[in-house]
């Protein structure tokens, strides 16, 4: 007689402990639209000022770049090799210094595209490293939002310097919720600010120098 067959083994995605945490877009929108923002594209990641608003501008630069509009050069502050890993740093100090409590991570376009195409070799064992199942994000056609607490600092440290050093034509945005402030992660490796607040823009502005 034909004993049963032994039980077929699933091998689990074994992930460490989550360290970033995932926001529903619908509650992103909410709270982006509190914040004073305008969504730029259709269920993106991607948030503005409205037009009458004129925000104040700086622009970290890893290396050099001769496609920045001449009328953005005025904004831009070039920041010295290892460009991916001195930028990533200055944004958790900017996050730790300035701009206290959590951090939003989303892509200006969304996760579908980026997990099926725009950066799928590399992104999922990005999302692994924090304890994300890449799965959970992969069906979703909008910027779900991934929140960073401050215990978390080396997490995103890592994230955004991963961001910068494999992006090719997709950018990131880092959101503050509560602050008028927004960033974009662009694949060129710079860090692009955005704000209306003087004092945090004085902050930003002088990083670069002092880093």
């Amino acid at each position: 007689m034909v004993g049963n067959p032994p039980p077929r083994r699933i091998q689990l995605l074994s992930l460490p402990r989550p360290r970033a945490h995932i926001i529903d877009y619908t509650d992103v929108l909410e709270r982006m639209r509190a914040d004073g923002f305008e969504s730029l594209y259709h269920n993106s990641g991607a948030f503005g000022f409205p037009r009458q608003v004129n925000p104040r501008h700086v622009g970290w630069i890893g290396p050099p770049d001769p496609t920045i509009r001449p009328a953005a050069q005025a904004f831009a502050r070039q920041v010295p090799a290892p460009y991916e890993q001195n930028l990533a740093e200055l944004a958790t100090r900017a996050w730790r210094e300035h701009l206290p409590g959590p951090v939003w991570v989303m892509p200006k376009s969304h996760w579908a595209y980026e997990l099926d195409f725009g950066s799928s070799r590399w992104m999922p064992r990005l999302l692994e490293e924090l304890g994300l199942d890449p799965a959970s994000l992969q069906a979703r056609h909008d910027g779900t939002a991934l929140e960073f607490q401050p215990q978390h600092t080396d997490a995103f440290t890592g994230f955004v310097a991963g961001l910068l050093g494999n992006l090719i034509g997709s950018d990131f945005a880092l959101a503050f919720p509560g602050r008028p402030v927004v960033c974009s992660v662009h694949h060129h490796k710079q860090l692009w600010w955005s704000t209306t607040d003087g004092a945090i823009h004085a902050a930003l502005d002088g990083m670069v120098a002092s880093a």
